[in-house]
C-alpha cells in the first residue's frame, strides 16, 4: 500500500460490486486490475488454490431445450407435491425424460495486497472461482430414490475435478469466508487471535483456581507438584512445571517462525494463503486458520526405515529447490501433509548430535518446534 491513505478500505459490499462487474471471458486476467482500480493505494495480486468444491445452494433445473425451469429444490418439492409425495411415480416420470439440473462448481482463489514491510502486513481476500455446469439428469436413471433427500442432494453425477460437463456460465468470482475470514488484515487478525487465546487461557486458569479453592487447595500459581528424583523429592511451582501454559497460538508461531527463518526474504503470501475462520460456536469463540500452500512438492517426504539424516537433508533441500524457497520444507511440515513431522524430529536430533547443520536461524526455529510442536 502506498504512503497515502487509500480512498477506501475493501469491505464486503464494495468487493462484491467489483466481482459482479467482471466479464466471464476476462474475469481471470481482470480480477487484480479491477481490485486495484476500485481500491486506490492497494496493489493486489491473485493466486488460485486447488481445492475443488461444488455448491448445493444454487442448482437450477433445465428442460431439454435449455429453458430454465427454476430453482432445483423448489422444482423437486413442487413435482413431488403434485404426485402426493410418491417417489416411485416421480422416478418413473423423470428417469426417461430430458430434465437436467445445473450446479456451480469451483475452487478457492485468494487476493493479497501488502500494507507494510512486516511479515503480517497484508490484506487477504478469500474468493471462490466458479463455473456453472450441466451436471446431469434430475433422477438417477438406474436406482429409485429412497427419500426426498436423495433427490435434493443428487449423488449420481460425477463431481471429480476432471469430470467433463458442459459449461453454461462463468467463470465468476465470489467472496467466501463469511465466518470472519472473507476480508482480513493479517496483522490485526493475529493480534486478535493472540488476545482471544490469552483470554481463554486466563478463563481456564480461573476456572481451575475456583475448583481448587472449592476443594480447599491452593491457587494455581502457588500450587506445587512433587518431583521424585535421584536427589530426593522437590516441590515445583505449577507454572515452572507447565512452561507452555502461556505460549502463543500456532497461527502466531507460524508467522513468527517465518520472520526469524531464512524464508523471511520472501513475502509469505507469495507462498501461502490462509483459510481463516472467526466465529462463535456453542458460546465459545473459535478463531484460527489453516495455511494453504500455493505451490506443493510433487511427492510427500516421509521418514522411511533406515534412511539417514544426511539423506533426509538432501530431500529437504530438493523440496526447497522445487518450491523456490529456502526452508520451505519446514513450513510444509507444520501442515503435516507434504512433509512428515517425524522428518523434523529426525533432523532436529541430527542437529543436536552435530551430524548435520542448518543456517543458525533455521536451526533455532526447528529446535524450538521440536521442543514444543505445533501442527495444522
Amino acid at each position: 500500500m502506498s504512503d497515502q491513505n487509500p480512498v477506501r478500505l475493501p469491505d464486503p459490499a464494495s468487493v462484491e460490486t467489483v466481482l459482479a462487474s467482471l466479464e466471464a471471458q476476462s474475469a481471470d486476467a481482470g480480477l487484480a486490475p479491477a481490485l486495484n482500480n476500485a481500491f486506490p493505494g492497494f496493489s493486489f495480486s491473485t493466486a488460485p488454490v486447488d481445492d475443488f468444491y461444488w455448491r448445493g445452494d444454487a442448482r437450477t433445473v433445465l428442460s431439454a431445450d435449455g429453458t430454465r425451469r427454476g430453482d432445483h429444490r423448489a422444482w423437486v418439492e413442487k413435482e413431488l407435491a403434485e404426485l402426493n409425495g410418491d417417489l416411485t411415480a416421480f422416478w418413473n416420470r423423470h428417469r426417461e425424460g430430458d430434465q437436467k439440473f445445473a450446479e456451480w462448481r469451483g475452487a478457492s482463489a485468494f487476493a493479497f495486497a501488502p500494507t507494510g514491510p512486516g511479515v503480517a502486513d497484508f490484506m487477504q481476500l478469500s474468493l471462490g472461482r466458479e463455473i456453472e455446469v450441466l451436471a446431469g439428469p434430475v433422477v438417477d436413471p438406474d436406482y429409485r430414490p429412497y427419500s426426498a433427500d436423495d433427490l435434493l442432494e443428487p449423488s449420481w453425477v460425477r463431481r471429480e475435478p476432471d469430470a467433463v460437463a458442459p459449461v453454461l456460465a462463468g467463470p465468476i468470482y465470489r467472496l467466501r469466508g463469511r465466518a470472519g475470514g472473507g476480508i482480513v488484515h493479517m496483522r490485526s487478525f493475529l493480534a486478535r487471535r493472540a488476545r482471544i487465546e490469552r483470554e481463554q487461557r486466563e478463563a481456564r486458569r480461573a476456572r481451575i483456581e475456583r475448583e481448587q479453592r472449592a476443594a480447599r487447595r491452593t491457587e494455581l500459581e502457588n500450587s506445587v507438584l512433587h518431583e521424585v528424583g535421584p536427589a530426593g523429592t522437590r516441590d515445583i511451582p505449577f507454572l515452572e512445571a507447565s512452561p507452555g501454559w502461556f505460549e502463543g497460538p500456532r497461527e502466531n508461531r507460524f508467522f513468527a517462525d517465518w520472520q526469524r527463518s531464512s524464508a523471511c526474504g520472501h513475502r509469505i503470501f507469495d507462498h501461502w494463503a490462509f483459510d481463516i475462520h472467526d466465529l462463535e460456536h456453542r458460546r465459545r469463540r473459535e478463531i484460527g486458520f489453516i495455511p494453504r500452500p500455493l505451490k506443493m512438492p510433487a511427492a510427500k517426504l516421509a521418514l522411511e526405515d533406515g534412511i539417514s539424516v544426511h539423506r533426509l537433508m538432501e530431500r529437504t533441500e530438493a523440496i526447497d529447490a522445487e518450491i523456490g524457497l529456502t526452508f520451505a520444507w519446514f513450513f510444509l511440515m507444520t501442515h503435516g501433509r507434504w512433509v512428515d513431522p517425524d522428518v523434523g524430529d529426525a533432523i532436529a536430533e541430527g542437529l543436536r548430535q552435530g551430524r548435520v547443520r542448518l543456517p543458525g536461524r533455521d536451526a533455532a526455529v526447528l529446535l524450538a518446534w521440536a521442543d514444543k510442536k505445533y501442527l495444522f
